[in-house]
């Protein structure tokens, strides 16, 4: 049973078991959490809603574990009036450097409010799911509602829209067979991890697609082995918006001749390349 909050050691175990087949099932996070009807068993790629679930997804496929592995967490979204961290007072800024205030290394200055009841669901969850596997009982979680249809849409679409700017920015180049190096797994990694689920321009959550941020400067075709034809598009690269605002962004920044500054207010594009920096922090884990 895994119930660690320090992220390093979590996934440091979760590594381990999973690459030694030893059986874990790990528990995500409590905290905020009250409605114990939304608490679901599933494999860790399908849970959402839950920041230490996504910062474990996320270290855990830098290290080449993206499924596998049954977790324990709540669908509960947050909303106004529910518990939330709110911003550290200035003068606890003003003492230094926020990490230097937790009492252990790499370990939480802050911890998220939490109902009582709520880890003991999560417990009896855990403990359940032990007692149905050592026994053999069957069992057939239901799953939370997924996302992959709409993750394969997304993809179908930045496929179209890297072959439109192939063939803007390299006139004459036939654009067919261009190959992707992003996968159905990495637009909802994109989607759900980097961006939280919700268009960065209106935090609209339904909708959505992946455009690029800004115009390519070095072009948006390489060729590999055999004349293989690749977009140069990153996941570092891309940005979360509804269908509509990614139409005009689309047209306007990536095939036209406007900056996201010129499009966006202040708030907007530092958000975005904060999301970017994240991506470009877990890549070294890659």
């Amino acid at each position: 049973m895994d119930a660690i909050d320090n992220i390093d050691s979590k996934v440091t175990l979760l590594e381990f078991c999973h690459k030694n087949g030893l059986p874990v099932i790990s528990s995500m996070g409590a905290g905020c959490k009250s409605d114990p009807t939304r608490i679901f068993i599933s494999d860790i790629s399908a849970s959402t809603e839950d920041p230490l679930s996504r910062s474990t997804r996320r270290r855990l496929r830098a290290v080449g574990v993206t499924s596998g592995i049954p977790v324990v967490y709540s669908t509960e979204k947050p909303g106004p009036g529910k518990a939330q961290l709110l911003p550290l007072p200035e003068e606890e800024f003003a003492k230094g450097s926020v990490g230097d205030l937790g009492v252990l290394p790499d370990f939480r200055v802050r911890i998220l409010p939490v109902l009582g009841t709520m880890p003991a669901v999560f417990g009896y969850a855990v403990a359940n799911h032990i007692i149905l596997n050592i026994t053999g009982y069957p069992n057939e979680y239901v799953p939370a509602k997924g996302r992959e249809k709409m993750y394969d849409g997304i993809l179908a679409q930045l496929q179209g829209s890297e072959e439109k700017l192939i063939r803007q920015m390299v006139p004459g180049e036939d654009a067919q067979g261009l190959k992707l190096g992003i996968s159905a797994l990495d637009v909802g990694y994109v989607v759900e991890e980097v961006y939280r689920g919700r268009s960065v321009v209106s935090e609209v959550p339904t909708r959505l697609a992946l455009v690029r941020w800004r115009k390519p400067e070095e072009g948006p075709i390489q060729r590999g082995v055999e004349g293989q034809k690749s977009s140069t598009v990153r996941l570092r690269d891309l940005v979360c918006m509804t269908k509509e605002e990614a139409a005009v962004h689309e047209r306007e920044v990536v095939r036209g001749g406007k900056t996201p500054e010129e499009m966006y207010g202040k708030d907007i594009v530092q958000l975005v390349e904060k999301r970017m920096m994240e991506e470009v922090g877990y890549e070294k884990y890659r």
